[in-house]
């Protein structure tokens, strides 16, 4: 399946509906949240479209003025794109736009019972930090965990000898 990445825009709020639909049984974001989310100066959104022009993954990262860390918010990918390599390459995209807005580690939160996030995030070299009882509306615990973001070093052409 080819796809590109792109940012998102307040047009995109009710296929990031129809995506939460489609990954989420509960704690899904509501068309007010998502739009919230779409406008906010301090987000980051970046969204997974197919060829056919259809929303098949997304990622919201938050950021806070004077904070070298920033927090994945929101992250999905549809599950007839699952086991395509998408969170992965999505996964990355978001890190790369951390590190351009001076993020230093990046934060997240996952279920417990989510395995597959889990394994993606502990390849991409997430460390689970703190256990978070009850976090989610049913009852489910999560795992609090955080990367940090290595900053990639450009040679200067005048450091060349």
């Amino acid at each position: 399946m080819l796809r590109t990445l792109r940012s998102g825009l307040p047009a995109d709020c009710d296929a990031l509906y129809q995506l939460e639909e489609r990954c989420f049984d509960d704690d899904r974001f509501s068309r007010r949240q998502i739009a919230h989310l779409l406008t906010r100066a301090n987000a980051v959104n970046l969204l997974a479209v197919s060829d056919e022009q259809r929303v098949v993954g997304y990622g919201t990262l938050l950021f806070r003025r004077n904070s070298v860390t920033a927090r994945l918010y929101s992250f999905c990918v549809d599950p007839a794109a699952r086991g395509s390599g998408l969170g992965r390459e999505l996964l990355q995209a978001l890190e790369d736009a951390a590190r351009e807005r001076g993020s230093q580690r990046l934060l997240l939160e996952v279920r417990a019972d989510n395995r597959v996030a889990m394994g993606l995030y502990r390849r991409m070299g997430f460390i689970a930090r703190r256990w978070l009882d009850d976090y989610y509306a049913d009852g489910c615990a999560a795992w609090q965990m955080d990367k940090r973001l290595e900053v990639s070093e450009t040679l200067d052409a005048s450091s060349i000898e």
